[in-house]
């Protein structure tokens, strides 16, 4: 597709049967693998974007230019290449916010809204808090996994200054963070530990911050709000702010989960987005 005067890739990937759900993957620049969701593909047809700067997509001209607006774009373009009058939208993390900030630029084109572990704003509080939860982490941790030690560097790292590779390498090791008890189910984790792939480009984007509080009062589209109970990044702090500002907002807890709610309550997770679909509008 046409980015300013360049053509950009820009790939997606589909599966399951069903009503059409659009998914945007977290980052930005994490590949959209660790986001597979076979248990709603028995009951979707789910649109995996790939995003661009990641994977099998087009890299743009200038990394700075891997913001907000951008990725709200090239997500325009694929639900335009669709030709569906509306879909269903899923956000996880980073994806959320594109997914918000799409919901309130194009109303009509999105039916129903899943804000996956997300927040309605970024910057400093946002970040603070983020690190003083990965710091409590590594102090229950330390005895038996001393690693945990090199967590809060991990998460603060500029990883537009590395390779794809070591970019990986980072997110990879600290993925415990991210769920509710990695070490006691590790063998079934480590698979979708091992999905996990950060590109390191769009690391390096800029943009306005992110904040979208005072407008999630014109969301219009019915919107599910899903949060892990102790998700150390985009926790239940944030998803209350989306839950009280939007008209109507659902918010399900999943409880003993952290930020991969589709990995480690596949269950429960795929019940509540199946049910809110479901449900008359």
């Amino acid at each position: 597709m046409r980015y300013g005067s360049s053509l950009i890739e820009q790939h997606y990937h589909v599966a399951g049967t069903g009503p059409v759900c659009v998914a945007h993957s977290g980052g930005p620049g994490i590949g959209w693998d660790y986001l597979r969701m076979p248990l709603l593909e028995r009951h979707l047809t789910m649109v995996y974007i790939e995003p661009v700067g990641t994977g099998a997509s087009g890299r743009l001209p200038d990394p700075r230019a891997y913001n907000l607006a951008t990725y709200t774009h090239f997500l325009h373009a694929v639900i335009e290449h669709l030709a569906l009058p509306e879909v269903a939208l899923l956000g996880h993390s980073h994806g959320g916010f594109v997914a918000q900030r799409y919901a309130l630029d194009h109303p009509a084109r999105v039916a129903s809204l899943i804000l996956y572990d997300t927040s309605p704003v970024t910057g400093e509080e946002f970040w603070s808090v983020a690190v003083a939860n990965m710091e409590r982490f590594a102090r229950r941790h330390a005895a038996g996994h001393p690693e945990v030690a090199t967590y809060v560097a991990g998460l603060t790292a500029r990883l537009d200054l590395l390779s794809d590779e070591g970019a990986t390498a980072v997110l990879r090791t600290i993925a415990p963070t991210y769920f509710f008890d990695y070490w006691g189910r590790e063998k079934e984790f480590a698979p979708a530990r091992g999905t996990l792939r950060m590109y390191a480009a769009p690391s390096a984007g800029e943009g306005p911050p992110f904040d979208v509080r005072e407008e999630l009062p014109d969301i219009a589209a019915r919107t599910l709000i899903l949060v892990g109970e102790v998700d150390f990044i985009c926790g239940r702090r944030w998803a209350r702010m989306i839950h009280e500002a939007v008209p109507g907002a659902e918010l399900v807890v999943l409880d003993e989960t952290g930020h991969l709610g589709h990995v480690e309550q596949p269950d429960e997770f795929a019940a509540a987005v199946v049910a809110f679909l479901r449900s008359p509008s």
